[in-house]
């Protein structure tokens, strides 16, 4: 039994390497079906290669369509993507650009109206000019020419009558009215004997606007705003405008102490807008300005535009003479000085040999020069010496001045008289602000104004407004 279950052993030990053979020859037979699978890869990519041929030809035929749809479709799926990026980018980049260019459009587009709204003020609509500057009435320097300019040109010009004859003031309103159809202005002094008379010369020749150096009574106000005229006298503090405000004046020109002529103490920068925060009515700011910047300024500090006197005095159209001119020109920013030599007021003008002399005078000789030039003025200005008498006691009632005063008073119009209409400067004062020491060419008036708002429109865009 174990001999022949030990030869039944033999014939499995032959099936045992019969196996392995065949699992031999079945690895090895794998291992060609293996080279043969990389040949039929070959054959198959040969195949492929074969059907994309005849597929390339088939493509212009009929059955070509379907699979020419299944293909588009995959090549539409794939081609698409790449030309829609393709078709938006050139699509996309002009939307872009034009888009920008519709936003640079609008930005300039709005830009100055926006700058022109905001140069466009109150006082612009009120007194119907097209600039919110104002050529202020200076005696013997604002005449017909330098007031018909400064309207004609889109500001608002004041005719100086203070120190004009009635017969004068109704010639120089007939030459501004010839010249421009523009409204302008006529500075009076309030304490004149003839006041009321020059009063309904301007409420007949339908003048815009009435100044005033100093505030006029209420009997004056009442009687031009009654008949369309409008008021607007020049204050150096804050309760004169409050005070004026309350008579019915319609706006106001604040002078800081940088200005020329009778003026201040208080700086322009504080004085602007403490005035403007206390009234309603349009206040304009003067003293220090003569450029576009200056105007923003203004505007910024609460003011409804500019008064400038001796910016407009170094222009073409003024009528001072020309080596009087050269005089504000060469005078640097610290050769003024204020002082009361002059007429017992504060008095802003060019330091001269002759304002030294002043001020080293005594009161006692002082006195009979301002009494002789009291008389000069009265000639001057066809004024009686009842007149003279009338004028003066108003002055003192309503200024609270000394005789002594009241005499000097006389000082300023004629002292200004012989330099800036006879030209002996020698012999007279020159009247300025502080902001002659940095003015250095005289242009007319239209280019002043021109370039003031070409200025101002380019500050603001500056600032982003």
């Amino acid at each position: 039994m174990s001999a022949q279950k030990r030869t039944t052993k033999p014939p499995a030990k032959k099936r045992k390497p019969a196996a392995p053979k065949k699992r031999k020859s079945a690895a090895p037979k794998a291992k060609p079906k293996r080279t043969t699978k990389a040949p039929a890869k070959k054959r198959a990519s040969a195949a492929p290669k074969a059907k994309r041929t005849t597929k390339a030809p088939a493509r212009s035929e009929a059955p070509k369509a379907k699979r020419t749809q299944k293909t588009t479709r995959k090549k539409r799926a794939s081609v698409a993507p790449k030309a829609k990026p393709k078709a938006k980018a050139p699509k996309s980049k002009p939307r872009v650009r034009v888009a920008a260019a519709q936003a640079t459009k609008a930005t300039n587009a709005t830009k100055p109206k926006t700058t022109k709204s905001a140069l466009h003020t109150r006082i612009c609509d009120m007194f119907g000019i097209d600039y919110p500057i104002i050529q202020t009435g200076m005696g013997w320097v604002s005449g017909a020419s330098l007031t018909s300019a400064t309207s004609g040109a889109g500001g608002l010009g004041i005719l100086a009558a203070a120190t004009m004859t009635f017969r004068e003031l109704q010639e120089s309103i007939a030459k501004v009215k010839s010249r421009t159809d523009k409204p302008f202005g006529v500075n009076m002094r309030a304490d004149q004997s003839d006041i009321m008379k020059r009063v309904e010369l301007l409420i007949h020749e339908k003048v815009k606007v009435a100044s005033f150096a100093q505030a006029p009574g209420e009997r004056v106000i009442k009687t031009l705003k009654d008949a369309g005229v409008l008021t607007m006298p020049t204050i150096g503090a804050r309760r004169h405008a409050e005070k004026v405000q309350a008579w019915g004046v319609d706006a106001v020109i604040a002078q800081g102490q940088e200005g020329g002529g009778h003026t201040g103490q208080i700086p322009t920068s504080i004085l602007l807008p403490d005035v403007s925060a206390a009234v309603d009515i349009p206040v304009v700011g003067a003293g220090g300005f003569r450029d576009g910047r200056g105007l923003v300024a203004a505007l910024s500090l609460g003011g409804a535009g500019i008064a400038m006197g001796t910016r407009f005095l170094l222009t073409k159209e003024s009528q001072v003479p020309e080596h009087v001119k050269r005089i504000y020109l060469d005078t640097k920013a610290n050769g003024t000085v204020v002082t009361k030599a002059v007429d017992g007021y504060p008095q802003r003008v060019i330091r001269t040999l002759l304002i030294d002399q002043l001020e080293k005078a005594n009161p006692l000789t002082r006195f009979p020069r301002a009494a002789l030039n009291a008389l000069s003025l009265m000639r001057v200005t066809g004024t009686s010496l009842p007149e003279l008498l009338e004028e003066g006691l108003a002055m003192k009632q309503n200024q609270e001045l000394t005789w002594a005063q009241l005499a000097m008073a006389a000082n300023a119009p004629m002292l200004t008289k012989a330099s800036i209409v006879d030209g002996r400067v020698e012999a007279g004062i020159l009247p300025t602000g502080q902001i002659t020491g940095v003015i250095d060419e005289i242009p007319s008036v239209a280019e002043l104004l021109r370039r003031i708002m070409t200025e101002a429109e380019a500050t603001l865009e500056g600032l982003g407004a």
